[in-house]
Parts: C-alpha cells; sequence; structure tokens
C-alpha cells in the first residue's frame, strides 16, 4: 500500500484521479472477461457480488465523502452540515433526473422495464447505458476524492481516496460480468460481448478527471462535491443495485453480500486511510 501511495503522489491530483479510475476501469474488464472462460452465470454468486458492490459503495459514500466534507465545512461561514446536505441531496437529484430521462435497461430485467424516454434502441444497448449511468458516479467520487486531496495537501485524505479507488474497483469487477453475460444471451457473440461490457466503464476516466478537475478550478466547491458523489452514488445504490440483486429471490445472499462489503470498505478505510 505504502508504495502505491508513494508513486502516485509524484502526479498531479488530475493525472491521479486519470490513472486511478483506468484501473476502475480495468477491473470492470476484467470481470466481462469471463464471459470467455464461463459457460454461464450463476446468478446466485452474482446477486450476492451486487449486494457487495451495494456494500463497498454506501461505505465509500460515507467514510470517503461526506465525512471529509463535513470536517471541511468546520469553520466556514456556512452551517456545516449545510454543504454535506445541500450536495448530497443534488448528487441524487441529478442522477434521478438521468434516470428519468437516459433510456436503459437493468441486466435481467425485461425489456418492458426499459426506464428513461421511449426509444427503438436495441436491448443490448439500452443494457450498456444502464451501467453506464451507474459508472459516472464512481468515476466523480474517485476524482472529487483525490481533487480533495490535492487542495488540502492532507494524506489521510490521499490514502482514503486511494481506498476509495480499490473499493470501486473491486465492486466494479461483478459489474463487468453482470453487463457482458446478458450481452451474451442477447445474441452477442463473446468477443462483442466482452467488448461492450468493458465498455461501459469507459465513463469513470472521464467522470474521474472532470470531479479533479471541477475541484481544482473552484476551490470553495470541495465540499458540496464531495457531498454530490456521495448522493450519487447513494441513489444508484437504492435505485438499481438493491434492486437488481434482490431480483431473482436471492435476497439474503444479497444482503449478507452488502454487510461483507460495507465491513471491508470501512475497515480499509479506518484501519489505513
Amino acid at each position: 500500500m505504502s508504495a502505491i501511495l508513494e508513486w502516485l503522489s509524484g502526479f498531479s491530483p488530475t493525472a491521479q484521479a486519470g490513472l486511478a479510475t483506468l484501473f476502475t476501469w480495468g477491473v470492470t474488464a476484467a470481470g466481462a472477461a469471463l464471459v470467455f472462460v464461463l459457460p454461464s452465470e450463476n446468478r446466485r454468486f452474482l446477486d450476492a457480488m451486487l449486494g457487495f458492490t451495494a456494500g463497498v459503495m454506501l461505505a465509500a459514500s460515507y467514510f470517503s465523502l461526506l465525512a471529509p466534507a463535513i470536517e471541511l465545512s468546520e469553520g466556514g461561514s456556512l452551517p456545516p452540515w449545510l454543504p454535506a446536505t445541500g450536495g448530497f441531496l443534488m448528487g441524487g437529484a441529478m442522477l434521478w433526473v438521468a434516470d428519468r430521462l437516459l433510456p436503459h435497461l437493468h441486466p435481467h430485467a425485461p425489456t418492458a422495464e426499459t426506464e428513461g424516454v421511449r426509444t427503438a434502441w436495441q436491448r443490448s444497448t439500452l443494457l450498456i447505458l444502464a451501467i453506464t449511468l451507474h459508472n459516472i458516479p464512481e468515476g466523480l467520487a474517485v476524482g472529487v476524492s483525490f481533487g480533495a486531496a490535492g487542495l488540502t495537501g492532507d494524506d489521510g485524505m490521499f490514502a482514503s481516496a486511494v481506498l476509495l479507488a480499490m473499493g470501486i474497483g473491486l465492486q466494479n469487477f461483478p459489474e463487468g460480468l453482470a453487463v457482458a453475460f446478458p450481452l451474451r444471451r442477447a445474441g452477442l457473440s463473446g468477443p462483442r460481448a466482452f467488448l461492450w461490457g468493458q465498455a461501459s466503464g469507459m465513463v469513470e476516466p472521464v467522470a474521474g478527471i472532470a470531479g479533479a478537475l471541477a475541484v481544482a478550478l473552484w476551490a470553495p466547491v470541495l465540499p458540496w462535491a464531495l457531498a454530490f458523489a456521495a448522493g450519487a452514488m447513494v441513489f444508484v445504490v437504492f435505485e438499481e443495485v438493491i434492486p437488481e440483486a434482490h431480483r431473482a429471490g436471492h435476497g439474503d445472499d444479497a444482503t449478507i453480500g452488502a454487510m461483507l462489503g460495507f465491513a471491508v470498505m470501512m475497515a480499509l478505510d479506518v484501519g489505513l486511510g
């Protein structure tokens, strides 16, 4: 861990965000690559992993984003709770609007459950857009965290940003799997299912660099930006990840996965951050 921190510290916050989100994209690709070696997906295992994803995202939202936002707000002209609360709600509102407008379909949902504006797009396109929408707040969260560490010069915040990227990468593995296999079932070849499965993670470097740049260009927005990223991630957890993990009736597996994911991310952040 210390070697990673030392290596990354030699780059600018924007470059750090770019490198970290390239890693999270790579883990998405690794998950999608299982389409080449597994004959079919194990839905019970996938639901447990989706629960793990939810737990990681919830823990990261608090320990790596909301808690620093509250801490940075103390001593300012506004009440400490206002930037965290306002940014959190704005992040959720942005994802709600995107969810209502962008046509998308969750991986195991029937085509009749397509969300967003009406469209004639193919099922495979709608599946990719669903995970892409999911990945935007993840990339944004990593970028904002590195931007915050660069502005404050806080070593603890920098370590927390690295741990956040590691946690997001860890939970991206089942996401790549969750996209590639439904695409394979929809009729795409193995290489094409992999190509589009990993492509769903390409948005993370874009969102990560944008988040780091936004924080660097406008320092006063920092607490709001951290809370905004947290709100966007929490919206995704309750709107998409948890319902998807419970769709096939493996609720206990999903819940155990969520508890483990939260515990792992909390232990990493508190113990190493």
